[in-house]
């Protein structure tokens, strides 16, 4: 008898869809309400750190472009992680990205990240296994000082299947638009997909110290975009006041001068009593 598999990514569901014009919906709304967190995080000093991980071709940048468009690039960051080149190559693998964490009243958002150690560099050895078992516990210490600093961490993996990612790399042979996101890799880490799943997994139950990951299946784009940026909604506003910022007096003195409307439903619009 075949032995059952287990694990976070083995009990996926992968069969859920999510028509367009409820995905079309849905993104709307939660696309305001991250306008509305974002205003609340620039005013209220708040800062966030989003991380994205998963599989070649499980559309994270399709989900982060979507988060992104939502956002004023002036209080939003997005990094795209690649493999360390020049000056931090030569550094601790965690270097490069304390100067990519967000300033106060921003939101960093990364495509891919420092979980690269115990990802890419464990499966194909660009890290000593003595390195990369260490990395566990620096990267739980790394996001524990994050989250005791007051930075909200959001952790999300996007996974996809075998099939499926094979038709996602058709479909950017295909499309001229689409060619520059494969490569050699793409087809060569394929080899390694139980490898990269026994270190996925192992990720995910060494890393939740500061905050869990939240693991979904990407199969369907729309869904996996939905149930991602309405868990990231989530985790943003929670406890935090998303009200309009009230209007200073002098502004509202100065609209009254200079617009032809009643003082008083300027003050009513404010959110002022007459």
């Amino acid at each position: 008898m075949a032995k059952k598999k287990s694990g976070r990514l083995a009990t996926l569901d992968l069969g859920a869809r999510l028509p367009r014009e409820l995905y079309e919906k849905r993104l709307a709304k939660l696309q305001m309400r991250l306008r509305e967190i974002q205003q609340a995080y620039l005013l209220q000093g708040r800062n966030a750190v989003v991380v994205f991980e998963g599989w070649d071709a499980a559309g994270k940048g399709g989900c982060i472009r979507r988060i992104s468009a939502a956002l004023d690039p002036r209080g939003c960051k997005v990094w795209p992680i690649g493999a360390p080149r020049d000056y931090f190559a030569e550094r601790h693998y965690l270097a490069r990205f304390w100067d990519k964490l967000p300033g106060k009243g921003a939101i960093a958002i990364f495509d891919r990240s420092w979980y690269g150690r115990v990802l890419v560099e464990r499966v194909e050895g660009y890290a000593p296994k003595s390195r990369w078992k260490a990395a566990y516990d620096e990267i739980n210490t790394f996001e524990r000082m994050l989250v005791d600093d007051g930075v909200r961490v959001i952790k999300i993996f996007l996974y996809i299947s075998q099939e499926e990612q094979l038709r996602r790399f058709e479909d950017r042979l295909r499309d001229p638009l689409k060619r520059w996101k494969l490569s050699y890799e793409d087809f060569r880490n394929r080899g390694k997909w139980d490898a990269y799943v026994e270190a996925a997994e192992e990720m995910f139950s060494r890393t939740e110290g500061a905050e869990p990951w939240r693991v979904l299946s990407s199969e369907d784009k729309k869904s996996a975009r939905i149930e991602a940026i309405d868990f990231i909604c989530r985790k943003l506003a929670k406890g935090v006041d998303l009200s309009p910022p009230a209007i200073d007096d002098a502004v509202i003195s100065e609209a009254i001068a200079h617009f032809d409307l009643d003082p008083e439903l300027v003050r009513s619009l404010a959110g002022r009593a007459p």
